[in-house]
């Protein structure tokens, strides 16, 4: 689950990391009433998408009066703002971050993400922060400096200080540095975040330090733990097939390929998508029904998949071990049935009551196509859409 730049900096504050100050709008006159709450001569205007890359997509906006935060906000409210992470079609701006101005003297970025690796925490740094961080990574890799935490251990003050002097904060700000990136661990660990990135991190004139722009990703498997966090999910943010989806338990995410797959398990579901990609087709989703499918899931499955115009062809892959095949079996005869199926459908299934379910599927006089191995199976549906 991902959430906006204004949500991701009100829990950064919770935990004590200094942030500029912001108010959220919704409306061109919500901005101009934010900016003068907030006084000064400076704000900036800022396109609250769940993507990267805003302030180059045009999203971000510097002005220097009342007339220039009406006139971006203006521009950027419902502007389909494309960056190098929203694809070519971009993503609708629905709301706005009007913030005051800051005193830039230094940019640097820093982030907290689990590495599967060591299994510890990752905290890197770099003295390169702002929008060109991606091409930092690639291209000089040398200035991103990382410090692997043990969580039974937590981040130490040596590796914190490792990390300001790594990436070059003077000696007057290091203490407040070191006390942003524990702060931030702390954040990261008690959230459940996979990801929690502060860029920029600026040092102001004045030698303070805060977290000018925040971006935070949290394992959706603990948010029965995070009401709080839950309360800012915005689903106009998210696809809305796989928002469809999570109401029926069901995991898909989309894809851009013309061959729908519904399999039980994550694992042969990814192996799946390989398969096809293997005999030449490209998969147009992932979905997982699951080791408890029920025919109201997979009907529901099936509805999904055919909601997207970009699919050709239906390849069922089951193993029938919690799931039983014959299970399975009914729902996709039932779901054929209710949704009118008018594309290709292979099936194939081993396991718990596999010779039921090949009858249950014989027996329906719907046109499925059997398969007794995946590579047949991926191989007769590239065949059939073809």
């Amino acid at each position: 689950m991902k959430i906006h730049e204004y949500q991701a900096k009100e829990i950064l504050r919770k935990f004590g990391v200094a942030t500029p100050k912001g108010i959220a709008c919704f409306s061109v006159d919500e901005a101009v009433s934010a900016a003068q709450k907030l006084g000064g001569k400076v704000w900036v205007v800022k396109a609250q998408i769940h993507a990267g890359g805003r302030g180059k997509g045009g999203g971000v906006k510097v002005a220097k009066s009342m007339d220039e935060v009406k006139s971006f906000a203006t521009a950027i409210l419902g502007m389909q703002l494309v960056t190098h992470q929203t694809g070519p079609g971009g993503q609708k701006v629905r709301r706005l971050l009007i913030e005051e101005g800051a005193d830039i003297k230094k940019e640097y970025y820093v982030a907290a993400l689990t590495d599967r690796t060591t299994q510890k925490v990752a905290m890197m740094a770099s003295s390169e922060g702002g929008m060109d961080i991606e091409e930092v990574a690639h291209k000089s890799p040398e200035k991103i400096i990382k410090v692997f935490v043990d969580p039974l251990v937590g981040l130490t003050d040596a590796q914190a200080l490792e990390l300001a002097n790594g990436i070059g904060v003077p000696a007057g700000s290091q203490a407040q540095a070191v006390d942003t990136f524990k702060k931030l661990y702390t954040c990261y660990m008690e959230t459940d975040a996979t990801l929690a990135e502060i860029n920029p991190m600026i040092l102001e004139g004045n030698g303070n330090i805060k977290a000018l722009d925040a971006k935070f990703n949290f394992d959706s498997n603990s948010l029965y733990r995070h009401e709080d966090i839950v309360a800012f999910r915005d689903l106009d943010e998210e696809d809305p097939a796989e928002v469809e989806a999570s109401k029926f338990d069901l995991s898909y995410i989309s894809l851009d390929g013309n061959i729908g797959c519904m399999v039980n398990g994550a694992g042969l579901a990814m192996a799946t998508m390989d398969t096809i990609k293997l005999y030449g087709a490209e998969p147009a989703n992932f979905l997982d029904v699951g080791g408890g499918a029920t025919t109201e899931k997979v009907t529901e499955a099936f509805r999904i998949m055919l909601e997207n115009p970009q699919v050709k062809g239906i390849l069922v892959n089951i193993f029938g071990g919690i799931m039983r095949c014959d299970t399975i079996a009914t729902g996709v005869v039932a779901a054929a049935n209710e949704v009118h199926l008018s594309v290709p459908l292979v099936v194939r299934m081993k396991g718990t009551n596999e010779e039921m379910g090949k009858k249950i599927l014989a027996d329906s006089g719907l046109p499925i196509i059997s398969a007794d191995t995946m590579a047949e199976a991926a191989e007769k549906i590239v065949a059939a859409v073809k």
